[in-house]
């Protein structure tokens, strides 16, 4: 399981990042194709992180809502 970041980016489109992942951003129209998306993605990279031995780095951050 890993934490995603949804934003809404300039074209309209939902992007979808993993922080915990670099190269992990995947966007779709709506939230859910993104979500879809960025699922294929983080399979499919971190496939290829372990075929090249890489280590697979745990989340390492907390999202936390402040109130301004």
């Amino acid at each position: 399981m890993r934490q995603v970041l949804l934003q809404r980016g300039e074209d309209g489109w939902w992007v979808a990042e993993v922080p915990s992942l670099p190269g992990a951003v995947s966007q779709g129209r709506t939230k859910a194709e993104a979500i879809e998306n960025i699922r294929d993605a983080i399979e499919l990279l971190i496939d290829v992180m372990r075929e090249h031995g890489d280590p697979i780095p745990e989340d390492d951050f907390e999202a936390v809502l402040v109130a301004v």
